[in-house]
């Protein structure tokens, strides 16, 4: 089976070499040609456009930054809906809101193919191992077109709902997320002048009623960071974190519900991305917060 990729950033790229490793063809597209070096370099081949990338392809993966992106490469000029994609199946993994995928699946559905979104949880190392969740939203029969091809990178996929349920889902544990290293760079500062080492406070948060599986996942890259040690690429940064945020609150005024905390977490991580950090990832955040923002008073 021919799969394509349309977006090959940290994750893209981590499903891609998944899929190599599981015996798939895959070619891969990106606005950005550099970066699909490290796909092409295990084994995929690289499409010139949108177009040509689901021409060669009999399913195609859209995982983009934000859903301006994924318009562009759907709707643009030589972009995926501008060739003959009848009886084609496209996946869609962009975190975006609802409204986008079902204003999408529209579009998809009005030149004879199918859409299925399905945003994924986890970052590149479960995406690279097949171990994400995935929340599916559409129509029947296109997840269980999609299911086969689902299942090798994820050790969960659910059909949520209708078109739309799926990325309100992950938007939802996205919240959870995001609000989770808020919570933890906060507990780390209770900490601040406590002489405990940081791998044994994150063991025993960890090992807490509350212990978050994420804590005991990537525990240890938040230990380093705390200890001054080098960072690790990111694979979820604060960058990434505002813009799920923002997402979630804009939902959030459609439908009609407040989130307080998210509010305010995004007002923390506005600070933080303003004075530079941007582009650290979630691990590295209770290091900022500790080191950088104990004087601070949030009333």
């Amino acid at each position: 089976m021919k799969i394509g990729i349309a977006g090959t950033g940290r994750m893209g790229t981590a499903m891609a070499l998944r899929l190599l490793d599981k015996g798939y063809e895959v070619m891969v597209w990106n606005r950005t040609r550099e970066r699909t070096a490290t796909s092409e370099a295990a084994g995929a081949s690289v499409a010139p456009t949108p177009g040509a990338l689901v021409a060669a392809s009999d399913k195609i993966i859209s995982i983009l930054t934000n859903a301006t992106a994924m318009q562009a490469v759907y709707t643009g000029k030589d972009g995926l809906l501008s060739v003959d994609v009848t009886g084609k199946l496209f996946i869609e993994m962009s975190t975006v809101r609802a409204a986008e995928h079902q204003a999408l699946a529209s579009k998809v559905e009005s030149v004879g193919a199918l859409l299925l979104e399905c945003a994924v949880s986890g970052t590149v190392k479960p995406a690279r191992e097949g171990t994400l969740v995935g929340f599916a939203g559409g129509k029947p029969e296109a997840f269980t077109e999609a299911e086969p091809l689902l299942e090798k990178l994820c050790r969960r996929v659910e059909l949520i709902g209708a078109m739309g349920a799926g990325a309100s889902m992950k938007l939802a544990a996205n919240l959870l997320l995001t609000v989770f290293w808020q919570a933890l760079a906060e507990a780390c500062s209770l900490m601040h002048t406590v002489p405990i080492e940081p791998e044994r406070l994150i063991g025993l948060l960890a090992d807490s009623n509350i212990g978050a599986a994420i804590l005991r996942a990537r525990g240890a890259a938040v230990a380093a960071a705390l200890e001054g040690k080098p960072a690790e690429a990111a694979s979820f940064d604060v960058d990434f974190m505002r813009k799920d945020l923002r997402d979630m609150l804009q939902e959030a005024q459609a439908l009609g519900v407040s989130l307080p905390v998210a509010t305010r977490t995004l007002s923390s991580l506005d600070e933080a991305s303003r004075a530079g950090f941007g582009k650290i990832d979630g691990t590295q955040y209770p290091a900022y917060w500790t080191n950088h923002a104990k004087a601070r008073r949030y009333v």
